[in-house]
């Protein structure tokens, strides 16, 4: 990989530059959360690991020198902090495969306010984009139920970078296995793959291409029958050289269907595998298909087996961007620490002061996730404890009796990492583990009923207080 020390928004060296003769040094705390989103209730955390090496890793050496020097807008002694420049902060995070939420601190950085600033758009990159890729995993394995999710997308992703960590991203989120060769090798993910339609057309006729496939493969043997004709060719070949295969002592593994109407298609083809007596053969599905399509095939009892999600999983077509900021939230100088806060005409920009941290509290009886609370560090959680809305104040749940957790992590203090990073299949577990805490209601993909995430008094409170602040000193 290219070094990435450079990955960054221009105006964040420019903004280094000014931090650098102020000559003061002042420690900033920062924090990425995902704003609400039209098409998900909830995300799956994603991009840790690779986010922390980014910082781990910047250096600016002669190159990345030189070419700041040639754009003629930095200084000389500033180039030279930069060229011993390391990263020398703290970072908290969830772990990957966590459920987050709106609103929530889900990598939180305390570091040299000249440190802080630098990061921020190669963590928002590297995160942003595995964190959507997960969510969208988690929303078709869940559609798809107990039926397996192969991932597809390699060809359609945004360059090799979004296809492989795509990859990483939706075995977190709950697919099986994946096409993709290089992130299979990487990670040890389980690869799968058939024929394409170029294999059946390079041979005089689909029968011939079926046998040759069947020969090559013969106790893996996966046929595409969509290139001609389904129900009339297709599937009437598969079951012949099937029958072939049985005959050898070998057992067919099954067919894919790629177009058309797969509830009506695959229907009709397991009748037909079924009375040619292969009810052992698969039927996998592909095809531009999401959760959304795949909530149809449930609801009109298509036959299929297994899944294979390219396109829409890897681009995570109905909703691009998760949405995920970056905002500074405190400021620490000699001792002493001052909160910070965005204030919007935009009601979803306002952003929460203070140094956070973030608890999940379960029900103690069937151990399912109740609420989320956003509270000021430091702060004691009481028991019975009452949430209230952070908008609408006159909705409050009180528990009476729970268990609570601590979401953040330590990941690295004074640079140095801390955390033991899990293997991509722990992550997966992990993962399922998790959402397997929350009701269903949460997690339909239409209408889903909304988690509750609240601010402490504490905080709620202190955000009240610098909202009347800021406008009483007329800052803005």
């Amino acid at each position: 990989m290219d070094n990435l020390s450079l990955l960054s928004d221009f105006y964040a060296l420019t903004m280094m530059q000014g931090h650098f003769y102020q000559k003061k040094q002042e420690t900033a705390v920062f924090e990425i959360f995902f704003r609400q989103s039209s098409t998900f209730n909830y995300a799956i955390a994603a991009g840790l690991e690779e986010a922390i090496k980014f910082v781990q890793n910047i250096k600016f050496g002669p190159d990345e020198i030189k070419y700041l020097r040639n754009l003629k807008v930095f200084s000389e002694d500033f180039l030279d902090y930069l060229s011993s420049f390391k990263f020398k902060g703290n970072i908290r995070a969830v772990p990957e495969g966590t459920v987050i939420f709106p609103g929530e601190p889900i990598f939180v950085v305390e570091a040299d306010i000249k440190e802080a600033m630098y990061i921020e758009a190669g963590v928002l990159n590297i995160i942003n984009h595995q964190t959507l890729i997960a969510t969208k995993a988690s929303r078709i394995c869940l559609t798809a139920g107990d039926k397996p999710v192969i991932e597809f997308g390699l060809r359609r992703a945004q360059g090799p970078d979004a296809g492989i960590y795509g990859t990483r991203s939706a075995i977190i989120g709950g697919c099986q296995g994946t096409s993709n060769v290089l992130a299979g090798q990487k990670w040890d993910i389980p690869v799968k793959g058939t024929h394409s339609h170029g294999w059946v057309l390079s041979f005089p006729s689909e029968l011939e291409a079926f046998r040759a496939y069947a020969k090559a493969f013969p106790d893996s043997c996966l046929l595409l029958v969509d290139t001609y004709d389904t129900l009339k060719s297709g599937v009437p070949n598969a079951i012949k050289v099937f029958d072939e295969l049985k005959r050898k002592g070998h057992k067919p593994l099954g067919i894919r269907l790629d177009s058309g109407d797969l509830a009506y298609l695959s229907v009709t083809a397991r009748k037909m595998l079924d009375e040619a007596g292969h009810k052992d053969a698969k039927i996998f599905a592909s095809g531009d298909l999401d959760e959304n399509v795949i909530l149809h095939l449930n609801a009109q009892g298509a036959c299929i087996d297994m899944y294979g999600i390219g396109t829409k999983l890897i681009t995570s077509q109905d909703n691009p961007s998760l949405g995920g900021v970056y905002k500074i939230v405190a400021t620490k100088s000699d001792g002493k620490i001052t909160p910070k806060m965005k204030l919007s005409d935009s009601f979803e920009k306002i952003t929460f002061p203070g140094i956070k941290e973030l608890y999940r509290i379960y029900n103690k009886s069937n151990g399912y996730a109740e609420a989320d609370l956003i509270a000021l560090q430091g702060e004691i959680i009481p028991k019975p404890l009452t949430i209230i809305h952070p908008i609408e104040r006159w909705k409050t749940t009180t528990f009476e009796d729970y268990d609570l957790r601590s979401l953040l992590a330590d990941v690295m203090i004074d640079g140095k990492v801390v955390y033991d990073f899990p293997k991509l299949q722990d992550i997966a577990k992990y993962c399922k583990q998790e959402l397997n805490t929350f009701w269903p209601e949460y997690k339909r993909i239409s209408n889903p009923h909304i988690y509750k995430v609240d601010l402490s008094d504490a905080l709620y409170e202190l955000k009240q207080e610098l909202i009347q602040q800021i406008k009483s000193k007329k800052s803005y």
